[in-house]
């Protein structure tokens, strides 16, 4: 299953480059200081152009918390939004509430600026060491939840994974 209707939204699975699709937001799997290093950070950086880097800075000098969300205009990229989402590092303590807030945290942006499409990419997987299933569990389990209550505008949710390998265990969790 690749796609699964939740009251008027719709949650989609895709696998490729998060920078390539053409919606309302996508997720940057950010560090609490918002600075575009490596993986998804690094190629939306590379893609979006310097300025997406400068909005961080400017707007929120301080970055955000592990678990929260800030948006960004997206530069150069085909979207509209960056929404930066701070997941764990493996080994923190309380990882997968802060996966889940942070998942929320974007969820609830959207939503606060009227915006109908988004894209994750599975937050916390790369260099933060946290295990795909879990990811792939409660990032899709908090979407539905979201999505359920019937409150929102969003249309939209995409999970776009870069790997197969995680692209199939994204789409077993969504069964």
């Amino acid at each position: 299953m690749k796609e699964l209707k939740v009251r008027n939204s719709t949650i989609r699975l895709e696998q490729g480059d998060i920078t390539d699709l053409k919606l309302d937001a996508i997720v940057n799997a950010a560090n609490a200081q918002l600075i575009l290093g490596g993986g998804v950070a690094g190629a939306i950086r590379k893609k979006g152009g310097p300025m997406i880097q400068e909005e961080c800075y400017k707007n929120y000098p301080t970055g955000t918390f592990v678990g929260g969300a800030v948006i960004t205009g997206a530069g150069n990229l085909k979207s509209k939004h960056v929404i930066h989402a701070v997941g764990p590092r493996m080994g923190e303590g309380n990882e997968d509430e802060k996966l889940k807030n942070a998942t929320l945290n974007s969820l609830r942006l959207m939503d606060k600026h009227n915006l109908k499409s988004i894209a994750f990419p599975a937050i916390s997987t790369g260099i933060f060491d946290y295990p795909i299933d879990k990811c792939a569990k409660i990032m899709i389990s908090t979407t539905k939840d979201y999505l359920n209550d019937g409150k929102t505008r969003i249309k939209e949710v995409v999970f776009c994974l870069f790997s197969e390998l995680d692209f199939d265990v994204f789409e077993r969790e969504l069964k």
